[in-house]
């Protein structure tokens, strides 16, 4: 089983930008963590992280993953075309967030990822991730 972690816009940032809302680990440390936490449960994971709405799509269409996980980021609140991407590949997805959205901006609370992703899981820093990559294992185990 292979896990599609997708990063989103400004996450390379982490570790520095926001720490109040996104905490302080760099995303290589979260990666460090994905990869760690897919290898006990069994799976692969691939991480990919880019702040350009085109590249994010394009790793969506090339598929060769069993399930995606994906942080859209600021892609969340304005991208069809990324929310389109997850649907034609017919993979399972699951939306994650380091912060919990519903409880910051009012135009932070909608996502166009949402209505096509199994589930969403925000506001737990990086466990969210882990929470996501457990509970595609899950799913991908019931099948």
């Amino acid at each position: 089983m292979k896990a599609l972690v997708i990063h989103g816009p400004n996450l390379n940032m982490l570790g520095t930008r926001e720490p109040e809302h996104y905490g302080k680990l760099t995303l290589a440390d979260i990666d460090g963590r994905i990869h760690e936490l897919a290898s006990e449960l069994g799976m692969e994971a691939e991480c990919f992280q880019s702040n350009s709405e085109s590249e994010i799509i394009e790793r969506i269409q090339r598929g060769g993953c069993d399930c995606i996980i994906i942080n859209p980021a600021a892609f969340t609140h304005t991208s069809v075309a990324i929310r389109d991407a997850l649907l034609a590949t017919g993979a399972p997805s699951i939306e994650v967030h380091l912060s919990n959205i519903h409880k910051r901006e009012e135009f932070r609370r909608h996502s166009y990822v949402a209505g096509v992703a199994l589930g969403q899981i925000s506001g737990f820093g990086a466990e969210s991730y882990m929470l996501a990559l457990r509970a595609a294992s899950a799913h991908l185990k019931a099948r």
